[in-house]
């Protein structure tokens, strides 16, 4: 039996979408063509990069402003992240038309950390949490801690994240400029008439992405930007505001002055390791089903170049990265066949890191737009738990909202709380099953890859 079927065998929480068909290279040996670039695919992947480039422009801009980040500083990890991946596919090949970015799943952690710690300690947290990932990349951990968060409940934190981010961008839904405010009247015309404009907005995006979804699906990110710069010329819409903050290199030094502090900090890192691994796993898993040419991903090999990027943008105050689906998605149906399209997508999101100034051209209702059809889909990716079960989905679900409504690492926590005490009152209550043998079944299941109880 070959190895990636042998480990499809396994109870592990992604069922059929197993990291092991991901984190394992090739059964028929490694690939003979080259990752990061094929000449008679050049032209394939420029085009590739330059449309999905300028897609990932406005979803990095969002995420910034979602994680309470300087744009510009979202936009250079984006292109770190760009040139990392490129570089490492020369080396250690994990996808081959993933596209790095800033991790949208991690936005509201970003936002509680910069609160809890202020944004001088944040490139600290960074460096913490890429050295995690380093760890858990030498040594292979993902395979456990996936064991250890079942797939539903990570998709239960993804729903929760997207209804922060839905419902965070649905105020730009109905901004209006400073001087259409109305002193006795919150719902005055120029308001009514702007939450219409972005309805309508919102409207057509959806239905051009349900159109070109599976063939041209940076169509309705172009068409809605463009119609709405148009709109802007015509109407007094409010803006996007870009703070030109300098980029500059610093060592990622703590600012801490307590020890509880330093406690809740390698904590935090932890949570921020922990999911931006599992979001790549479960984006790699994807990525492999889509690849043109059937080739098989490397899970470990991709985590080697997003903690290489996480550490490298600590030292200029960034973010944490991951190949994204929505971006890889749009790579691949742009045309792309190698990594060297990541590259002419850094070069793209580099060239506005550079002049941000282009980007105050963008209207806050488009972006809202973008942002709130982003987080509705990562809200129906509860329909992937579907499969699993009632039980399964009303857990997700419950975890969906604690997310939402106590924290991601809080709601995380609480949900393997419940789910590990109906396992055990299952086990003991129902099926009599004596407790030093339920524990030592959960235990099996790390050593042998798979067995014994979820």
């Amino acid at each position: 039996m070959s190895e990636t079927h042998h480990h499809n065998d396994r109870s592990g929480p992604l069922g059929d979408r197993d990291i092991a068909s991901t984190g394992a290279a090739s059964a028929s040996g490694v690939q003979s063509a080259s990752a990061a670039f094929e000449a008679k695919y050049l032209a394939r992947d420029i085009q590739a990069g330059i449309i999905t480039g300028a897609m990932a422009i406005p979803l990095s801009v969002g995420i910034a402003l979602m994680s309470d980040y300087p744009i510009k500083v979202a936009l250079a990890t984006v292109a770190f992240a760009c040139f990392i991946g490129w570089i490492n596919a020369f080396i250690r090949p994990g996808n081959y038309i993933g596209a790095p970015g800033v991790a949208a799943g991690l936005a509201p952690v970003l936002a509680m950390g910069v609160a809890s710690f202020g944004m001088e300690n944040m490139a600290f947290v960074i460096f913490l949490t890429a050295a995690m990932q380093a760890l858990i990349w030498k040594f292979n951990w993902q395979k456990y801690i996936l064991l250890a968060v079942p797939g539903y409940l990570v998709e239960g934190l993804l729903a929760g994240v997207g209804l922060k981010i839905a419902l965070k961008f649905l105020t730009f839904t109905y901004e209006i400029p400073a001087e259409q405010e109305a002193a006795d009247a919150f719902w005055n015309g120029a308001r009514i008439q702007m939450a219409l404009i972005s309805l309508a907005g919102f409207v057509a995006f959806v239905y051009l992405f349900s159109k070109f979804k599976d063939t041209k699906p940076a169509v309705p990110y172009f068409l809605l930007i463009g119609a709405s710069i148009v709109l802007a010329q015509f109407l007094p819409v409010p803006m996007l505001h870009v703070d030109d903050v300098e980029l500059q290199l610093a060592l990622p030094l703590p600012h801490f002055d307590s020890a509880l502090t330093w406690i809740y900090v390698i904590g935090f890192a932890a949570m921020l390791a922990v999911i931006d691994v599992i979001e790549q796993v479960m984006s790699n898993a994807a990525i492999e089903k889509i690849d043109p040419l059937d080739r098989k991903c490397n899970t470990n090999n991709s985590l080697l170049a997003i903690w290489i990027a996480n550490m490298g943008s600590s030292f200029f105050g960034g973010m944490t990265n991951l190949d994204g689906l929505a971006k890889s998605t749009t790579n691949k149906l742009a045309g792309a066949m190698t990594k060297f399209s990541v590259l002419v997508i850094g070069i793209v999101v580099a060239f506005f890191a550079m002049n941000s100034q282009y980007l105050e051209y963008l209207p806050k209702f488009s972006l809202a737009a973008i942002m709130i059809f982003s987080g509705w889909k990562m809200i129906m990716g509860l329909w992937h738990v579907a499969h699993y079960g009632q039980y399964a989905m009303i857990l997700a679900t419950v975890c969906g909202l604690l997310v939402y409504k106590v924290g991601i690492f809080e709601g995380l926590l609480i949900a393997m709380a419940v789910h590990g005490l109906i396992n055990y009152i299952v086990f003991s209550q129902a099926d009599k099953v004596p407790s030093k043998t339920i524990i030592k079944k959960y235990l099996d299941k790390f050593s042998s890859g798979g067995g014994g109880a979820d």
